[in-house]
Formats: structure tokens, C-alpha cells, sequence
């Protein structure tokens, strides 16, 4: 056998099992197709729905006094827990009352000197008169006594004006809280040397408690109308004023809207409006931020998303849409309001179109099966929007 036949029977034998092997893929059965995603949508309808504003706002006290003494000497006392709640008229601090005292009883005993000259002084008229009527005194000498009873009549009222200072003084040696509410941290100790000038701590009344907000010039001429109302009739009727806390959690009870400031601030080009919430479990104090929301404007035919829908490019705003061919859209649309956990939709898409809402990622064109999107995701969405 020739060398090139040997070569021939070899790549004959090699090429036998190639074939083989091939015929058997062909035989095999096609791998399956990728799976079609599921989709939850919701369908776009035209809604009526009242639109909430929201603005920060910062509580305060609806009175915040300030507790100072009326007298200068030195702290004694102090007879109330620091953060504690205080009535109107409870002794919050003593002063040293010893000097002011002194002074009562000193000016105690100048009345009762006047007093005994005024009596001097009335006896001198009462004697002279019948002696001046019969000439036996000069009449001189009765005007006189009339005079020195006059001056000694100026003399007991002037004592008697200084009895009720010095009385008045040992009266603030006892310092009272001037409203119910949570008196502060003290500023001033016992020992020091207090006077009118020295803040000794502040009262608060928190129940109820107040919100400052601003509203925008713009906001404010939508709204002016009834906001010079006295009811604030917008947005008492609408269930009041809602406060959302810094945590995320909303405030349970509802405020009501108190004054709008005389004029815009020319610094900032806002109205600062004051409203005030009950907080009888004084939860709320000064100092403390929140959110405050108030249905300002109600919309007709508002086409609304849910948030959890939108996703964001560029700058733009999108929406993944089912087509009547079962394929993935891709819509841009510009957005208004929120309210609650959706979005309304101001243009870009509508009546009717199905939104996807748990997948905002898939590619245009992807086939996808659909489900309904449910009331209860929309909730579940609203407390993690919040």
C-alpha cells in the first residue's frame, strides 16, 4: 500500500465519528425561548383630586415668656423641675426677701407718722375755725392749719403709695410663671445676684403649639383671597392642616391656620403664615421641624402615576408603556403635583395607557405579560415616599 493511500484511510476513519456525532445534534430538541416578563400596570383614567402644597415649617410656642425678675438680690429658691409643666401664677423662683422687708416696715411707719400729723393737722382746722369765725385769731392763721392739713393729707397718700411698693417688692421676691406651659432648662442658680435684666428661664405655652411657614408670592396670590378670610375657609374645610414630623410619621391631629404676616418679606419674596396644632400631650415642642400640607387646588381629568413608575434620564422624566402590541414604549412626559404616593401627569401620555410600574428598567421592545398593579403596593408605596 502506497504511502498516500495509508494517508486516506486515516482521515476517512477520523472523519467517520465527526458525522456521526453530527447526525445526533440534529436529532436533539430546540432549546426553549427566554421566558416573557411579568409586569405589574396600572391604566391611566382621568381623576378629580384635590392637590396638597407642602412647605417646612418650624414650631414655637403659641406664648413664649420669659421669666425675669422684677426685683434685684439674691436667688434663694428655685421650686420647679427643669422641663417640667407649670400653671400661671406657680412660684418658679425665691428671691432673698429680707431687705424688701425691711423696707415695707420702714415705709409702714412713715404712713403712720403721716397718718398722726394728718390727725394733728385736722384738729388744728377743727379748733381754729370757730376762732377765726369770731376773730379771735388772725385768719391767716386758718389758712395756714387749712394748708398744713391739705399737706398732711399729700403726705399719708405719698406714704401709702411707698407701703404699697415695698409691698409689691416682697411680692416679687416670689417669681411666677406668667402662662400655663414647660418651663426651660434654668439659666440663673441659687446664690447668684439676679436682676430685672437677668433671664432666669422661659415658659412656653405648647397647647396648642405653633407653625411657622412662608408661603411663595405665587402661593400666596392663589390662595390670598381666602386667607383674608377668617376661617381660612380653604383649608379649614378640607379637614385642616396635616404635619408630617421629621421622622416620616404624620402628626394625628389636625391644625388649623391662624394669620398670614402684614407684607411679603422683600429679602425672600415669601408670606409667612402662622397655623397652630392641639398638643395636649405636649409631644411637640419649640424648636422642632416638620412638614405642613394643605389641599390648595383641586384638578379635573388628572391623569396620575404612581411615583415608583417614573424614572429619571437626563434630566427627563419617563415612563415604560404597554403597547397594543404587547411590547415595551418608552414615553416621555412632563409632571405636575404630587399626591400621595402618584404623580399627575401633565403631558406625554394618555387616558388609557397602561404603565409599568415595578419594572422601569426594561429595554423598548421587550414583550412582556401583564397584571394589574394593586391598591396595596400603591399604600405600601406611599409610607416609603413618605
Amino acid at each position: 500500500m502506497t504511502l498516500r493511500s495509508s494517508l486516506s484511510l486515516l482521515l476517512l476513519a477520523g472523519a467517520l465519528p465527526l458525522t456521526q456525532a453530527c447526525g445526533a445534534s440534529s436529532d436533539a430538541a430546540p432549546a426553549p425561548p427566554p421566558a416573557v416578563p411579568v409586569v405589574s400596570v396600572v391604566e391611566v383614567r382621568p381623576e378629580t383630586v384635590s392637590v396638597a402644597s407642602e412647605w417646612v415649617a418650624t414650631l414655637d410656642g403659641l406664648v413664649n415668656a420669659q421669666i425675669r425678675p422684677q426685683v434685684s438680690g439674691y436667688l434663694t429658691r428655685r421650686l420647679y423641675r427643669d422641663g417640667a409643666r407649670v400653671r400661671r401664677g406657680e412660684v418658679l423662683f425665691e428671691i432673698d426677701p429680707r431687705p424688701f422687708e425691711a423696707a415695707l416696715a420702714q415705709a409702714q411707719a412713715h404712713l403712720a407718722q403721716a397718718e398722726a400729723e394728718l390727725g394733728r393737722a385736722a384738729r388744728d382746722v377743727e379748733r381754729d375755725t370757730p376762732l377765726a369765725r369770731e376773730r379771735a385769731i388772725p385768719q391767716s392763721q386758718l389758712d395756714n392749719d387749712i394748708q398744713g392739713h391739705l399737706a398732711a393729707q399729700a403726705a399719708v397718700k405719698s406714704a401709702q403709695a411707698a407701703v404699697d411698693t415695698a409691698a409689691l417688692n416682697v411680692e416679687f421676691t416670689r417669681v411666677r410663671s406668667l402662662v400655663d406651659g414647660v418651663a426651660a432648662i434654668a439659666t440663673a442658680q441659687i446664690g447668684d445676684l439676679v436682676s430685672p435684666s437677668t433671664l432666669l428661664t422661659t415658659v412656653s405655652q405648647v397647647d396648642p403649639i405653633r407653625a411657622f411657614f412662608s408661603l411663595s408670592e405665587q402661593e400666596y396670590l392663589r390662595v390670598a383671597e381666602d386667607l383674608n378670610r377668617a376661617d381660612a375657609r380653604l383649608w379649614s374645610s378640607s379637614g385642616g392642616l396635616r404635619l408630617t414630623l421629621a421622622d416620616g410619621s404624620e402628626y394625628p391631629a389636625r391644625g388649623q391656620f391662624l394669620a398670614a404676616d402684614r407684607q411679603i418679606d422683600p429679602r425672600t419674596g415669601t408670606m409667612r403664615i402662622s397655623a397652630t396644632f392641639p398638643n395636649p400631650r405636649h409631644v411637640l415642642r419649640p424648636g422642632q421641624y416638620g412638614r405642613v400640607q394643605a389641599e390648595t387646588t383641586t384638578v379635573d381629568n388628572a391623569l396620575l402615576v404612581p411615583q415608583r413608575a417614573i424614572s429619571e434620564t437626563q434630566g427627563r422624566s419617563e415612563l415604560r408603556v404597554v403597547g397594543a402590541d404587547g411590547t415595551v414604549h418608552l414615553a416621555s412626559v412632563v409632571l405636575g403635583s404630587r399626591v400621595g404616593a402618584r404623580r399627575i401627569v401633565t403631558s406625554g401620555l394618555e387616558a388609557g395607557a397602561r404603565v409599568i410600574v415595578d419594572a422601569p428598567q426594561l429595554a423598548p421592545g421587550t414583550a412582556v405579560d401583564v397584571r394589574p398593579y394593586t391598591a396595596d403596593t400603591d399604600a405600601a408605596s406611599a409610607r416609603q415616599g413618605d
